[in-house]
């Protein structure tokens, strides 16, 4: 199964499971996780959500697969997919309960937009991020509403627009991770966290998580639609579809020429 689901003491853990991929998410990935995500919120033993994954990386963001047959999608199609994580975006960082993300390696692309929609996240040294869309001739559309408040917008354009990678530390100083801990500790700053939300009026966290939101104004179905327009366009422009077949080609981009 490409996503596992347990309830462990009150804590719902959604563990990524295609290690052999480094977990990257493909439309069928991204439709268990918002039925997991959803179904947590909905149980009543639930009190916090907690996001992991196995193997060497958290996750590398989309699925070459899922790539293969994007490229080939019409405008419409695009549309429609880019849709779907925007709605797994927007259900994570609405959801009434603490979501918690648990880094034990590296996240890139769309990955970044998970770690960035959850309330607590907890990296290990080692682990690296990068916004790689423009290296492929897409743009980091759905996932940039969430990056850009939790980096900020100065920081966001030049990660955004280089794709360069950084450290677990830098994202910290960048607001992206709260806590980076060594590997043999992750575990231990994970329960620490869960204790203290476990010691919390469930009720209260939820009219806090609401009240954050209302003083931080957020996004509208007006942004989350337009974002996803956005990288449906990308996908569909001439650019687009020359980025993702170098990609999947493994050849230098002939960007202007395709």
């Amino acid at each position: 199964m490409s996503l596992l689901t347990a309830l462990e003491d009150g804590v719902a853990v959604l563990t990524l499971n295609r290690p052999e991929v480094h977990n990257a998410f493909d439309d069928a990935l991204i439709a268990a996780l918002t039925q997991a995500y959803e179904s947590a919120i909905a149980d009543p033993a639930v009190r916090a959500i907690l996001l992991a994954a196995n193997g060497p990386s958290f996750c590398s963001g989309g699925d070459l697969n899922w790539m293969r047959r994007m490229a080939g999608y019409s405008h419409d199609e695009n549309l429609a997919d880019a849709e779907k994580l925007g709605r797994l975006m927007q259900i994570i960082d609405t959801a009434p309960k603490p979501t918690l993300a648990r880094v034990h390696g590296s996240a890139f692309a769309g990955a970044i937009g998970l770690i960035a929609c959850s309330d607590i996240a907890v990296a290990v040294p080692e682990a690296e991020f990068a916004v790689t869309e423009v290296r492929i001739g897409l743009i980091p559309a759905v996932i940039s509403p969430y990056l850009a408040r939790a980096m900020g917008v100065r920081q966001a354009r030049r990660y955004f627009l280089t794709a360069e990678r950084f450290s677990a530390e830098a994202a910290r100083t960048l607001g992206l991770i709260h806590e980076v801990v060594p590997a043999a500790d992750l575990d231990t700053a994970i329960a620490r966290h869960l204790k203290a939300l476990k010691a919390a009026s469930p009720a209260a966290l939820t009219a806090t998580k609401a009240l954050v939101a209302a003083v931080d104004q957020p996004l509208s179905e007006a942004v989350i639609a337009d974002t996803a327009r956005r990288i449906a366009d990308q996908r569909a422009s001439a650019d687009g579809r020359e980025g993702l077949s170098a990609f999947l080609e493994k050849r230098k981009p002939n960007w202007g020429q395709a």
